[in-house]
């Protein structure tokens, strides 16, 4: 049972009209990534530019050959000719293979940067950022975005600048011949430009959308392998396929009109430079008639349109590339220009002699997008946790139990009041040492694609995990929340657990949660029902152990059962938001009407919760009793 949950997951959200930057601006914030590898990535890009440049000498060589030895049939001039072009091949080629060289390994280090910083920027956000957004959306960041921002690097910024240049130099090269064939090949690119500012318009919205289509994509996959077995368990299958199949058209829509704004300019990117070759072709003869041109230099002409006309086709495919990029760019800082809101004072404190005091101290808290008529949450909380005490916390669902087991770590931040630990506000504490005074045990118990130990040692960074004295910890803690079961696992406490525990049960992942919590030694451990998916006699057991633990150590607990409750040494009685009376059981149940009700209902739905696992008993006393008979 839960109390109040946090709000779900809501897409995106899109950056707003008045913080888009140009596309050059928004790309310029990958420079701090690439400042690092900028050397070899310039060195990328000139091999690419003198390998363009070899390609534009090409056409010269060839006029020299055709006006020349070709002209005057002098055959051993014609083999000069043909070596000077291979040379110049070669070299091009060369060039092309120490372009590849100098920025495949820098931009894959870009990208493990970038991926690297990411990961540490979801670490760092706090959860209150992971409650907006889906985790689809940040998976897709974080793969496909990062994987292309690589590829554009790597690839599609050195060619588009190379190209440009090349069509540029080309083109002067072609007024050498004469002016009319070079402003023919000139004018007929201005529809080029024309269509390429279009298409950026177009495209550019499309590409956005995409991406995040494929990040809503990627979270309902998520969302149906995480929740497989409920699926299955109710036969929806197919309602999650129809779903699925839904958000994969609206994709495929998507896509298709990205692929027509592409096959747009692709077309006059085709259509053009034949348009160009084509009224070239009928001036150039008429100019040869009329002996304005010799045939040498029409030859070298067209050879040189030729060399130029894959640069001026690969335009649209670069230039869609670099508007790919540019959301790509775009989306990855969006989140990391998330203000982070949980964050290390400028001045912190230490505590030098840890007593495990807690103090809430008129606290208040809402979730941020709680309307302004919405009453907080938590509405003035005001309870004291005593050194070594153990505080059982109790309500009715929806009162706001769960919530305020968040705040003694800064999983959420207070709106008001204050939260101190041995006297300090818990902002002015460093986090790793809150948190290292400070554990948590939850009720939905979350473990790691990782083995028993290193998920049970998770908060014992100071230990060396396969040292005798992590043995002891581990075994210690272990033995506290009754988890024996691992030592039967395959290979032990070294056997890996399948992604988020679900080859466990419910009950063996809470023990593992709750071994977690012990084995880091806090001086206050923060316990949400952890004990809910037990059967009877483990949670007995536990509860014992637990006695122990729990003699010198301070522990606030949500209690949803009462045996839960006789853990504590004092009772703390919430309501609406507020805590209402802090006493022990007994004097509560004397006292408070309110908390006669609460123990009522927590007794019935423990009973009801037991009711099959009896009526299983009974059935099976009454069959042996037959059999007997």
């Amino acid at each position: 049972m839960t109390t109040t949950a946090a709000p779900p997951p809501s897409p995106a959200p899109a950056p707003a009209k008045e913080k888009q930057l140009s596309t050059f601006a928004a790309l310029a914030r990958l420079l701090p990534f690439a400042r690092p590898v900028m050397p070899r990535l310039l060195m990328g890009f000139f091999s690419a530019l003198l390998a363009a440049l070899v390609a534009l000498l090409i056409p010269l060589v060839l006029e020299a050959v055709v006006g020349g030895p070709i002209a005057t049939g002098d055959i051993s001039q014609i083999v000069w000719g043909a070596a000077a072009v291979l040379a110049l091949g070669l070299a091009e080629a060369g060039l092309v293979w120490l372009r590849r060289w100098f920025v495949l390994g820098p931009a894959t280090k870009v990208e493990y940067e970038l991926r690297t910083d990411f990961y540490a920027r979801l670490q760092n956000l706090p959860v209150s950022f992971h409650d907006r957004w889906q985790s689809g959306q940040l998976l897709s960041r974080m793969m496909q975005d990062i994987s292309l921002i690589r590829r554009w690097m790597a690839f599609g910024i050195v060619l588009l600048v190379v190209n440009i240049i090349t069509i540029a130099v080309g083109s002067v090269i072609l007024f050498r011949w004469h002016w009319l064939l070079g402003t023919i090949f000139v004018v007929t690119a201005v529809p080029l430009w024309i269509q390429g500012y279009l298409f950026e318009k177009r495209y550019g919205a499309l590409t956005r959308q995409s991406q995040d289509q494929a990040g809503d994509l990627a979270t309902a996959v998520e969302e149906s392998v995480h929740g497989i077995r409920v699926l299955k368990a109710f036969g929806r299958g197919k309602h999650a396929l129809r779903r699925f199949a839904r958000q994969a058209e609206s994709l495929r829509e998507t896509e298709l009109d990205k692929a027509r704004a592409v096959g747009r300019i692709w077309f006059w990117l085709v259509l053009m430079p034949d348009i160009a070759f084509a009224l070239c072709l009928a001036s150039g003869i008429w100019l040869a008639a009329t002996g304005a041109i010799d045939v040498a230099e029409l030859f070298a002409f067209f050879a040189m349109a030729t060399v130029l006309r894959w640069p001026i086709e690969s335009i649209g495919f670069l230039f869609s590339f670099l508007l790919d990029a540019r959301t790509a760019t775009d989306r990855i800082f969006e989140v990391f220009d998330e203000t982070n809101t949980i964050t290390d004072p400028e001045n912190p404190l230490t505590i030098t002699e840890p007593r495990g005091e807690l103090v809430f101290e008129g606290v208040h808290f809402r979730y941020q997008d709680a309307g302004a008529s919405e009453r907080d949450l938590l509405d003035g909380i005001d309870l004291v946790v005593r050194p070594g005490e153990t505080m059982a916390l109790v309500g009715l669902t929806g009162c706001g139990k769960t919530t305020l087991t968040t705040l003694p770590t800064r999983l959420y931040d207070v709106t008001g009041g204050r939260l101190l630990l041995d006297g300090v506000d818990v902002r002015d504490l460093r986090l790793a040492e809150l948190r290292r005074h400070i554990a948590m045990a939850f009720e939905d118990a979350t473990l790691f694609s990782a083995t028993v130990r290193e998920n049970v040692l998770l908060g014992r960074a100071d230990l060396d995990i396969h040292s005798p004295e992590a043995d002891r910890a581990l075994q210690e803690a272990l033995d506290i929340a009754q988890a024996g079961f691992v030592h039967e696992l395959p290979d032990g406490v070294d056997t890996m657990i399948g992604e988020e525990g679900l080859s466990l049960s419910g009950g063996q992942r809470q023990r593992l949660a709750l071994a977690r919590a012990v084995a880091a030694k806090p001086s206050v451990l923060v316990l949400d029902d952890p004990l809910s998916a037990l059967d009877v006699d483990t949670e007995a057991l536990v509860e014992e152990a637990l006695r122990r633990v729990l003699v010198g150590t301070t522990a606030l607990v949500v209690a949803h059962r009462p045996s839960t409750v006789a853990l504590a040494d004092r009772v703390a009685l919430m309501q609406d938001g507020r805590i209402t009376a802090v006493g022990t059981h007994s004097e509560l149940l004397r006292s408070s009407e309110h908390y006669r009700h609460v123990i009522s209902s927590l007794e019935v739905a423990l009973q009801q919760a037991q009711e099959p696992a009896r009526m299983r008993a009974l059935r099976e006393a009454q069959e042996s009793s037959e059999v007997n008979l």
